[in-house]
């Protein structure tokens, strides 16, 4: 039976902090406040734009204020992103090696959709992913399982014959509710010790890792 292998996007595939933290900053300069370091930035991801603004603004601001610094924030990144996203090294070769191997591939992300499906596109032309889905309009973000649950449907696959692969525990968490395995990868933007906690089913703290766990056949359903 052929096992689906969801991936999470920013953190886990591609490094994109240099890229987020420059475009949240320059809207923050726009707006007349002060840059936010990378390290800083790196907590604000996982939740979504509104929320990536929401954190990075002034904790007076309104909502009002909040949603035109997402909406900057949003027109320099389409413009800008592809100047501070790069694949994780190794990753290329790991899509690789899962597809040959029958593994149906997807990603599931919290970016906007439109982001989404363009950074797939453009840094994994050969990726082999059957979908890709972002957030959009009037859908619930991870870690509420409907989008993960979606994509197993679009690969004819029962959720248990999914394991979400992600760096934060909003990824572990999305999985339990849609009753797939959880692999939490330690390179992105959240921490070993938060993943352990979140209940990862399993950890890799490195692609080479990810990928020689993904060959063992004992992590899959019979």
């Amino acid at each position: 039976m052929s096992t689906g292998l969801i991936f999470d996007l920013d953190g886990t595939l591609v490094d994109s902090l240099p890229g987020i933290a420059a475009s949240l900053n320059r809207a923050l300069a726009a707006s007349g406040l002060a840059a936010h370091p990378p390290a800083a930035v790196r907590g604000f991801i996982g939740d979504g734009a509104r929320m990536l603004a929401r954190r990075a603004a002034p904790a007076t601001w309104a909502e009002p204020r909040v949603a035109e610094l997402e909406a900057a924030f949003k027109g320099d990144y389409a413009l800008t992103w592809h100047l501070g996203t790069t694949p994780f090294r190794g990753v290329g070769a790991l899509l690789a090696a899962a597809a040959a191997a029958g593994h149906p591939l997807a990603v599931l992300s919290n970016k906007p959709h439109p982001f989404t499906v363009t950074m797939v596109d453009a840094l994994f032309p050969d990726g082999g992913f059957a979908c890709a889905l972002g957030h959009q309009a009037g859908r619930a973000l991870k870690p509420d399982p409907a989008g993960a649950l979606e994509i197993a449907a679009a690969l004819g696959l029962a959720p248990a014959d999914c394991w979400l692969v992600g760096d934060s525990t909003m990824d572990i968490e999305t999985a339990r509710r849609a009753g797939m395995g959880s692999i939490g990868v330690t390179w992105g933007y959240h921490d070993r010790e938060a993943l352990t906690a979140a209940g990862a089913d399993h950890l890799a703290g490195s692609v080479e890792e990810l990928g020689e766990l993904l060959l063992q056949a004992s992590i899959f359903p019979k």
